[in-house]
């Protein structure tokens, strides 16, 4: 059991407990999640405002629009995500010091993705895994972790094909947790927390998209539209 969310201070909820994925999941469907960092006791999260976004939300800037025309990179999903968890640990990031994707969590969220829950979005250049992303899957919520890129473009491009995939199949709402200014320029906005848990309580009312998946999506064109797609 968690606390009531409404209990949080700053975010933080509470510590401790374990990472098993009967408790992950339990934390994901109440709108809560880990985050901490090494030599710390789990921390678990429930943020208030909350970054989300809907898949048609989704902005796309021109000069991303003209690098996805370009087809720079094959896109993939689910074939390399502990490779694409060990991305997100390493990739530099401005004013964060080490990671919070230590061990026991790559450990946590790679059991996730064995079960079916948790999937990862990639850009390959050849075979080389240039950036990607990953998350968690439930009803018609994804649970957006972590991105990282070693080539120019390579996580953007992959998030758009993700958002477009989600939405083709009826994955509407995307959980980015806390503001960045990266997501916000893709049309992710904060929504105070009661708000998300109505949000999330409607999503979770559908049927999770469980096991491996694989891109459903025209990729040609995506890329021919440079990342724009007919609505149903």
């Amino acid at each position: 059991m968690f606390p009531p969310v409404h209990l949080a201070e700053d975010g933080l909820l509470a510590l401790g407990g374990d990472l098993r994925p009967e408790r992950l999941l339990l934390g994901y469907t109440q709108g809560i999640f880990p985050w901490y960092a090494e030599n710390l006791p789990i921390l678990w999260h429930s943020p208030d405002p909350r970054m989300v976004m809907t898949t048609r939300d989704l902005v796309i800037q021109r000069s991303l629009r003209k690098a996805i025309k370009k087809q720079p990179y094959d896109l993939r999903i689910d074939t390399a995500f502990r490779d694409v968890l060990r991305g997100c640990a390493e990739v530099p990031r401005p004013g964060q010091n080490g990671t919070w994707l230590i061990p026991e969590m790559v450990d946590a969220y790679m059991k996730l993705h064995d079960l079916g829950f948790a999937h990862s979005f990639e850009a390959w250049r050849g075979e080389e895994l240039v950036g990607g992303l990953y998350g968690v899957s439930l009803g018609a919520a994804f649970f957006g972790e972590s991105m990282f890129a070693k080539a120019p473009d390579a996580s953007k491009i992959a998030f758009v094909a993700s958002v477009r995939q989600l939405d083709a199949w009826h994955i509407g709402l995307i959980d980015c947790q806390v503001h960045t200014e990266h997501l916000e320029r893709f049309g992710a906005y904060e929504v105070p927390r009661l708000e998300y848990l109505q949000m999330l309580a409607r999503a979770l009312d559908e049927p999770t998209r469980r096991g491996k998946w694989a891109f459903e999506l025209d990729l040609a064109e995506l890329a021919r539209t440079g990342g724009f797609t007919s609505p149903d």
